[in-house]
């Protein structure tokens, strides 16, 4: 009963979400339309991600030995991410405060989806190193992706309000997945009014956490009456309400910046 409740609220979302889409194309300037539909899923994400985790707009994702991330469209962090730089909505976020990235498109084809799992490999192939231990706790570690992680590892989803048919954006998932490595590979693909692409184990069916060496990629086309709404909240709910991280610590971005010169020392 709870779950129908929640399927008809969420009915209603999509729906003022596909009405405000479709006014959002009136605009003149691409960015403009682009920036409106992205603000659409990052309200959306903020009223489903658990309490914890913060989904933020138009940010850039630098790791400490210096390598910075393609501009992202929304970012998933700990709300307790220091505001290095936050100027006029823009975010510069330490990469160790990232549980995640949501690649938002108009149209999903082919060269949109690889695009985004670009992003997506790039994003989560920067390194998670600058923390700060705290003593006598017991280590915790994250499973995802075939791999043990002392951290929690960067989740990638792409998210489209239209797109091709849902069985061909698979076979292409297919291919650009086949050759590489389950940690590059999208963690799901989402298209509005169609349904979405999820990893899943071959002899069960069940749909898998993270995608693993010998997934199947697993299409579910949505209800007409629900659209993806109910299956993408809880699939936030599921992906990140164990999401953690250790302390963050800001000396390794600090490099060889000088932070100052010993002029005195007393001895007492």
């Amino acid at each position: 009963m709870a779950q129908e409740k929640l399927g008809k609220i969420l009915s209603s979302v999509a729906k003022r979400m596909r009405a405000d889409f479709e006014q959002s194309q009136n605009f003149n300037h691409n960015g403009e339309a682009g920036t409106s539909r992205e603000v659409l899923i990052q309200e959306f994400l903020s009223g489903y991600l658990p309490s914890h985790v913060e989904a933020v707009h138009n940010a850039e994702v630098i790791a400490a030995n210096g390598d910075v991330s393609p501009q992202c469209d929304i970012v998933l962090i700990d709300k307790g991410t220091p505001p290095l730089t936050h100027l006029n909505g823009y975010r510069v976020i330490p990469n160790e405060c990232v549980y995640g990235m949501v690649e938002v498109k108009t149209k999903l084809d082919k060269a949109q989806l690889v695009d985004a799992c670009g992003k997506i490999s790039r994003m989560r192939d920067l390194p998670k190193t600058a923390y700060r231990p705290i003593a006598g706790t017991i280590p915790r570690f994250t499973k995802a992706y075939g791999n043990k992680y002392n951290y929690f590892p960067t989740s990638g989803m792409i998210f489209a309000f239209d797109g091709i048919n849902l069985d061909t954006l698979g076979d292409h998932l297919v291919a650009w997945c086949r050759n590489r490595h389950p940690t590059e590979w999208p963690d799901s693909v989402w298209v509005a009014g169609e349904g979405h692409l999820q990893w899943g184990d071959p002899r069960t069916g069940s749909l898998l956490r993270s995608p693993a060496a010998g997934a199947s990629l697993i299409q579910i086309d949505s209800y007409p009456e629900q659209d993806i709404l109910l299956p993408l909240a809880l699939h936030l709910n599921i992906h990140f309400s164990d999401a953690w991280m250790e302390p963050l610590d800001l000396l390794p971005y600090s490099a060889a910046t000088p932070l100052g010169k010993i002029s005195k020392m007393w001895t007492i």
